[in-house]
């Protein structure tokens, strides 16, 4: 049958031999008859390889009869090609560059037959190899943002959604029309709904996904709030936070100590921008249609969902002004390459900060409110230049250079006070008031990074813990560590910032810290003392510098923690949280390692 070697003809080479084995299916060009032909050297054209693995085919796709070329070759490349009339059918498949292996190249491989059985028995052979591939979703909630990155979501969109069809992934699509728009529509998913997608796909830039991210999130992730030092004083502060949801359900029962979570539509009154709407307004997605099989009956029980777990993933098609995610988890910020990942299943445990506010400003009432965030969190110069953008949004991603530069120019700092959990297995780099009068020198470099690419061994261990059932998953956000030593930092600062991630950008090619992993259950904290402005100027410019280290300098601490909390005198208090504001005067933030899955595998080498 077709694995002792069929004989196809491929298009561009002609007739070839092809063998189907246990992971791919391969091919050798049969040479013709000297009398017949003008294919003296038959080779096989450019981009194409004699080998086609089942983890690369993204679809298989049965076509009408018509003309498949003959082979490439010198002598074709001057006559041109000869066509021949037969039945054919396609497979497609990534292709990746030697040079820059990070971009996926689609790819398509023409066969023809003449005999049209012969074609469909291939398609439908090569359809159930790529099926059986582990974790390929079948249907995805999509949200596309129209305006971001200057409309660029909606035009990315329309070039990618092609590849879905042809892989016959089932979408379905919502259209973004206001601030909160994702954030209404996924808060408002019953579980029962929300199981009928394999993931969420956010077609735009980082903000969109974090109104995704704690759409899911705020109801459903069930963990301690962060740990805090001693005499921070809020009572409940290490009870469990609860998410409640649109059923009535909460994930725990309530204690009399726990400090409840404000939540979208729980108080008539916030400082921060909340959803427009409330979740009763959110649209019918009318899912019942995407897969009748997955309907559970009116008997059955749909389980809770909680986070971590082992079937939902999210998406980015980067489409945004910056696009830090989606360069730092796939290497590129190259939509086609991001949907390729996504149709192809590729599966990463992403860490997430779990961020509780309890003060909005010092005179507030204690009212803990809990958001997440998957790059960033920043105060100080980066919650001023996100608040000044908004002002801006006309100019498109330059709103971010020429607020940058307002916000840089009134070289404000703040007075603040941080607590962070002390890391045992790495120096801190600190920082003392008389080193930053006294004229600041960059520091000496530090040791050898280890980046986070593919197969990570950093990041290893919590990937393949995903592979796990739900109910064996640990939830490592729940312990910090054993007998933790906190660390105090008091003084003027210019900012204050915690990378989840390396957060790299096309201005900052190696991101805020380059040696940030993806799953480690650390985060980076980044505390920028107050310091002369042209001293503050040469730290800036290293970030846009690939290879250079920013964080040598004196005035710069850079601490690798599990957890910190904060706190400032100030009224206006503005935190960055994946580029949305977030007003907080007193934060706790800890790392939850791994608690996303993500359709992803990291930079490539």
């Amino acid at each position: 049958m077709q694995g002792d070697g069929e004989v196809l003809f491929l298009g561009g080479v002609g007739e070839v031999a092809v063998t189907l084995g246990n992971d791919g299916l391969s091919f050798q060009p049969l040479h013709s008859e000297p009398s017949s032909s003008c294919w003296t050297s038959i080779v096989l054209p450019p981009k194409l390889e004699n080998r086609i693995r089942f983890s690369d085919v993204y679809a298989v796709e049965l076509l009408d009869e018509g003309p498949v070329c003959g082979p490439w070759n010198t002598r074709t490349v001057v006559q041109g090609k000869k066509s021949t009339e037969m039945h054919r059918f396609a497979v497609h498949v990534v292709t990746r560059s030697r040079k820059h292996p990070s971009p996926w190249i689609p790819c398509e491989y023409l066969f023809g037959h003449k005999n049209s059985e012969t074609c469909k028995s291939w398609v439908e052979l090569l359809s159930a190899c790529t099926n059986g591939e582990h974790d390929r979703p079948k249907n995805l909630l999509v949200f596309v943002h129209p305006l971001c990155g200057k409309g660029r979501g909606r035009k990315n969109w329309e070039v990618v959604a092609p590849l879905f069809d042809r892989a016959k992934v089932n979408t379905k699509v919502i259209t973004t029309e206001r601030a909160g728009h994702a954030y209404d529509t996924i808060a408002s998913l019953s579980d029962k709904e929300l199981k009928k997608f394999d993931g969420v796909v956010a077609v735009g830039g980082d903000g969109l996904f974090n109104e995704i991210l704690n759409g899911l999130l705020r109801s459903r992730h069930k963990t301690s709030y962060p740990p805090t030092p001693e005499g921070f004083g809020y009572v409940g502060s290490n009870e469990k936070c609860q998410g409640y949801r649109n059923d009535g359900l909460s994930n725990s029962m309530p204690t009399s100590n726990t400090v409840n979570v404000m939540l979208p539509g729980s108080s008539s009154k916030s400082d921060d921008h909340e959803p427009l709407l409330s979740t009763a307004q959110s649209p019918e997605l009318g899912t019942s249609s995407l897969n009748p099989n997955m309907e559970p009956s009116s008997g059955d029980q749909v389980p809770l969902v909680s986070f971590p777990n082992d079937w939902l993933r999210l998406g980015i098609i980067p489409s945004g002004s910056t696009d830090a995610i989606a360069l730092s988890t796939t290497g590129e910020r190259d939509p086609v390459t991001s949907a390729l990942l996504i149709i192809l299943g590729r599966r990463m445990s992403l860490d997430i900060a779990q961020v509780v506010r309890w003060k909005s400003s010092p005179s507030a009432e204690i009212l803990p409110t809990v958001c997440y965030a998957a790059s960033f969190a920043g105060y100080g110069f980066y919650g001023e230049v996100i608040r000044e953008s908004e002002n801006f949004r006309w100019m498109g991603p330059a709103r971010y250079d020429f607020s940058g530069t307002m916000v840089f120019l009134k070289h404000r700092s703040y007075e603040a006070k941080v607590a962070f959990l002390e890391n045992r297995s790495t120096d801190s780099l600190t920082a003392s008031a008389e080193n930053v009068a006294n004229g600041v020198q960059p520091r000496q470099k530090r040791p050898c990074k280890t980046i986070c690419r593919t197969s990570c061994s950093v990041c290893k261990e919590t990937s393949a813990a995903g592979q796990n059932s739900a109910d064996d998953i640990p939830d490592s956000s729940r312990v910090i560590c054993e007998n933790p030593k906190w660390v105090w930092s008091k003084g003027r600062f210019l900012s204050v910032g915690a990378a989840v991630i390396s957060c790299r950008n096309e201005r900052a090619p190696d991101g805020l810290v380059a040696e940030a992993h993806l799953s480690d259950g650390f985060l980076h904290l980044l505390l920028i003392r107050d310091c002369p402005l042209p001293l503050y100027l040469w730290h800036l410019t290293q970030f846009t510098k690939k290879g250079s280290d920013p964080l040598t300098f004196k005035f710069v601490e850079h601490h690798k923690t599990k957890a910190f909390t904060f706190i400032s005198p100030h009224d206006e208090s503005v935190w960055n949280l994946d580029g949305e504001l977030f007003q907080a005067s007193e934060v706790s933030v800890q790392a939850c390692r791994g608690l996303v899955s993500l359709f992803a595998s990291g930079p490539e080498v």
